[in-house]
């Protein structure tokens, strides 16, 4: 910056410097008004919607508990009519797909599970491919059930990896490939899963010798 000597230097100057730069300081402080203006409507137009679809989830919830499950469908199809790109929506959507494996339209449960499973949420698009592993494995469909699981990113679902290890074990139980079955569950036995029948799968799998020389 230039240090002017006199008062009237510096007054020349800054009348020089407003005759070149005013029009655009006077532009670019409209359009930063305007910017933080327009961040403050968007944050509250966000929460508005965010309460909208927390009320809705809520009617889902009362509905599920009162088993209507009509109900349920038609709420979650609204929230995804009106709130696409919320989480509310992946939650409704899980809960509908739950609905149609109910009423044994495991098609449609597929087709729902597989579109919350491509979701940005990686904890919900994990929780969606856990459940569309077990909904292939009720329709016989074992390799499929395994594709799905090898083609999941490791990056994305380290707090999922003993539920896969299990499932991949059920899957090599169900496809008679015992030797990789049992490996499968000490996989999810060290990847701290807790499920109370992991245990009991694995010593099912182990032989009697194996399992009288642990105790």
């Amino acid at each position: 910056m230039e240090i002017y000597e006199t008062e009237e230097e510096q007054v020349a100057a800054l009348k020089a410097w407003w005759k070149e730069n005013g029009q655009a300081t006077l532009i670019g402080l409209g359009l930063g008004i305007a910017v933080i203006l327009g961040w403050n409507y968007w944050q509250d137009y966000q929460h508005g919607q965010a309460g909208q679809a927390a009320g809705l989830y809520a009617q889902l919830l009362k509905a599920q508990a009162s088993d209507q499950k009509d109900s349920v469908t038609k709420l979650a199809e609204q929230m995804e009519t009106q709130f696409k790109g919320s989480d509310y929506v992946l939650f409704g959507e899980l809960m509908a797909a739950k609905v149609k494996v109910d009423q044994g339209d495991l098609a449609a449960a597929r087709q729902i599970l597989e579109k919350v499973a491509k979701a940005s949420n990686k904890e919900l698009g994990n929780i969606a491919k856990i459940r569309l592993v077990r909904l292939l494995m009720a329709n016989k469909e074992y390799e499929q059930g395994l594709k799905l699981i090898n083609d999941i990113d490791p990056a994305t679902s380290a707090s999922f990896s003993g539920q896969y290890d299990e499932l991949t074990g059920d899957l090599y139980v169900a496809l008679d490939r015992v030797d990789q079955a049992r490996t499968s569950y000490q996989n999810a036995l060290r990847n701290g899963q807790q499920s109370p029948l992991l245990q009991m799968k694995l010593d099912d799998l182990t032989p009697p010798e194996k399992i009288e020389n642990k105790k």
